[in-house]
């Protein structure tokens, strides 16, 4: 039962919840503006951050501190973009991968009293959880606490308003001009389009949506790490909507909850093959200890050759992921 059980539970977690909001920043970020962003680790950590550190350390109401996590991460968007966007792709990406690199080591070392350095920030939750309207003393359901639950109450709902939100910007003119631009950057500018503000009002409103990613995370496990915002949570993001397909509403969600689910079940499949008197799996090829780097061997090996048999992912289409770095 655990090889079913704990996939449907993984998959949508508070933590899961986080990476689909993450996802659905970079689809806009990549799949709609043709942006190579590799720091939106980034915008989750200082959206989580700013809401953490603003509650524990200044009490502030939730909402006051999630405005300002959300005008952190457009801050940082105008920063990481300023110098950026008017120059070729690849310039974007080693310069989002290396803030995102930059904020983590000055989460971990800088302003202790706030940040709290590996130990991170805690003590955010209570106005967020008296909000709950599940009754006390509930016990769990289906593995899940009930503060998990409430998690996932306001957060699967948040992340289909989004994608709502992203349906209707993506057919709106705003959305075929950055499509366009995708495309033909030189052919947008000739029409007369300022092809840099585009660019920089879908940088940011991806970030924006990181953010509440980082939002959602933060609530879901009750602090805010540095580690938990490496370039491992990036690069999870992009397997997931390259997993599910770019440029579609409904990818990033498709792919978390597949890339979760089957992380999940090569979890449970490989411990009970390599684990008990007389394993499957003798150990001379792989130990109880080594499932959780193997499974991710597995899921690279997956993605792959998902991308040599399938490069648009299982959703997408291949006319959406042409990427022309200028």
């Amino acid at each position: 039962m655990d090889l079913i059980i704990s996939p449907l539970h993984d998959a949508f977690t508070p933590t899961a919840i986080s990476f689909v909001l993450a996802a659905i920043g970079l689809n806009i970020h990549f799949g709609y503006a043709g942006l190579l962003n590799f720091g939106q680790a980034a915008f989750a950590a200082v959206g989580a951050y700013g809401m953490g550190v603003a509650i524990a350390s200044f009490d502030l109401p939730l909402v006051v501190a999630i405005l300002i996590g959300l005008i952190a991460a457009a801050l940082l968007a105008l920063v990481m973009g300023a110098p950026t966007l008017r120059l070729r792709a690849d310039y974007l990406a080693i310069v989002t991968i290396a803030v995102a690199e930059i904020l983590r080591l000055m989460f971990s070392t800088t302003f202790k009293e706030y940040f709290r350095a590996r130990d991170g920030v805690s003590g955010f939750t209570g106005s967020f959880r008296d909000l709950n309207p599940l009754p006390e003393g509930m016990g769990s359901f289906l593995s899940f606490s009930r503060n998990d639950l409430w998690v996932m109450m306001v957060g699967w709902p948040l992340v289909a308003l989004i994608l709502l939100f992203v349906w209707a910007i993506m057919r709106s003119p705003w959305g075929r001009v950055v499509k366009s631009i995708r495309e033909d950057e030189d052919a947008v500018r000739s029409l007369g389009k300022n092809v840099y503000s585009y660019k920089m009002q879908a940088l940011i409103l991806g970030g924006l949506i990181g953010a509440v990613g980082g939002f959602v995370g933060a609530q879901g496990l009750a602090s805010v790490q540095p580690d938990s915002y490496n370039l491992d949570f990036t690069f999870i993001a992009f397997t997931m909507l390259i997993l599910g397909g770019a440029a579609r509403v409904m990818s990033p969600v498709a792919g978390a909850v597949i890339f979760w689910a089957l992380l999940s079940f090569l979890g449970e499949l490989l411990s009970e093959l390599s684990s008990g008197d007389n394993p499957i799996i003798p150990p001379q090829f792989m130990t109880p200890d080594q499932v959780g780097n193997i499974r991710f061997a597995f899921v690279g090996l997956a993605l792959m050759l998902l991308m040599i048999f399938r490069p648009q992912g299982l959703f997408g289409d291949k006319k959406e992921i042409a990427l022309d770095a200028r």
